[in-house]
């Protein structure tokens, strides 16, 4: 058996290939706007996994951490419809106390579909912030945008 694909590291960017299927879609055979924050999540989620943090080791730690949205602001350019084949691109920028700062495009072929904005924060368990553990910032931080 094999495994799904958790997409592609390109320099800092991480690609995620989505195919549209007709659940995804409205009576018109256009995304339902909602599910563009599904591939979004989709791929905040692979990038990570790709670079070796997983949310189930995340909650595991001694110091157990999770992820919530605080912010996404999203740019609607175009229309994706069924069978699609779409590209989830993905950069952490930066990480900032509790805060990691992620942009994200939403790609079919060289055209923009979406982008988005995204501001997530570590958690603890019980909801409170906390930064993000040293090693996954460590692990990430080749990744993350370059400073002037």
């Amino acid at each position: 058996m094999t495994e799904p694909t958790c997409g592609v590291l390109i320099g800092r960017e991480h690609h995620l290939p989505v195919r549209i299927y007709y659940e995804d879609t409205d009576f018109t055979g256009v995304v339902y706007h909602a599910n563009y924050l599904r591939y979004f999540e989709r791929g905040r989620s692979d990038f990570l996994r790709l670079a070796g943090i997983s949310h189930t080791d995340l909650a595991g730690r001694d110091d157990p951490a999770a992820f919530v949205v605080v912010r996404m602001e999203i740019d609607f350019k175009r229309a994706a419809k069924v069978d699609d084949a779409l590209t989830v691109v993905t950069l952490y920028d930066a990480v900032k106390g509790p805060r990691l700062l992620v942009t994200q495009r939403i790609m079919r072929g060289d055209e923009l579909i979406a982008q988005a904005a995204v501001e997530a924060a570590c958690i603890t368990m019980d909801g409170r912030p906390r930064r993000p553990p040293a090693d996954m910032v460590e692990r990430l931080s080749p990744l993350f945008a370059k400073r002037d």
